[in-house]
């Protein structure tokens, strides 16, 4: 069965780190272009940081530079996202996507995993 799975999440005072990660039970892992997303209540799901398939090209959005790394091993089957210096607006679920092609949505979702930090 093909699919993304996430773990990592958790509860975490504010200015600590957290370390997602998201395994894919895939044959073509190292194809595949791979993103995290996050969704907080109440809004919408909107672009975390994005890796490219050898893992050279990364992209962040503004309010993850310099505080979240993503990073990749075609060997696991895994990308991963570091999460440091966290305040209470990174509360939300972070899921994990895989897309066939550099443009357009992704191909493929994790169910989600939560992440809350505390004042």
């Amino acid at each position: 069965q093909v699919q993304l799975v996430e773990s990592g999440g958790g509860l975490v005072q504010s200015g600590g780190s957290l370390r997602l990660s998201c395994t894919a039970s895939v044959t073509n892992f190292r194809v595949l272009r791979m993103e995290w997303y996050r969704q907080s209540p109440g809004k919408q799901r909107e672009l975390v940081a994005s890796i490219g398939q050898t893992g050279r090209r990364k992209n962040y959005a503004e309010f993850a530079q310099g505080r979240f790394t993503i990073s990749r091993d075609n060997s696991k089957n895994a990308v991963d996202l570091q999460l440091n210096s966290l305040t209470p607006e990174d509360t939300a679920v972070y899921y994990c996507a895989a897309k066939i092609r550099d443009i357009g949505p992704p191909n493929l979702w994790g169910q989600g995993t939560q992440v809350t930090v505390s004042s």
